[in-house]
């Protein structure tokens, strides 16, 4: 061992420090507009997707999918989780499910090395719930 970090500690550490700098842009995306997932749940999201991904990648080379293609339904099951139908049929949390579901998918490309996809988007993440809703504009 010649260093602090070597081999495929060094790259997991990387990946990992990207997820928590991207996993929190989103989460304050969420937080400053006080839905339930904000940035603790982002980041763990985006970083159990990386980590899922690479040890995919790096447990059978061949098939790396095998392993990632779960993550894609594991997350898509939490963020059901998330959706709340009131009393009056109005559906809540349908967006914040959706960065979770995004946050995976970023912490995928994360994982197998797609870093400026990554930050291009957390970006998106961030730029999207900000848009302002048709229906305001017709009102």
């Amino acid at each position: 061992m010649t260093g602090w970090l070597t081999g495929y500690e060094s790259a997991v550490a990387l990946k990992l420090i990207l997820c928590l700098l991207l996993g929190s842009l989103i989460g304050v995306e969420r937080e400053l507009r006080n839905k339930p997932a904000g940035i603790s749940t982002h980041c763990f999201v985006m970083a159990g997707a990386c980590l899922f991904t690479f040890i995919s990648t790096v447990a059978d080379p061949n098939s790396p999918a095998r392993i990632a293609a779960q993550v894609v339904s594991g997350v898509g099951f939490l963020g059901a989780g998330m959706i709340l139908k009131s009393e009056n049929n109005s559906v809540r949390n349908l967006t914040t499910a959706a960065a979770i579901w995004f946050a995976a998918a970023v912490g995928m490309a994360i994982g197998i090395g797609w870093y400026v996809i990554a930050v291009i988007a957390s970006l998106y993440a961030v730029i999207v719930p900000r848009i302002p809703h048709v229906k305001r504009w017709s009102e």
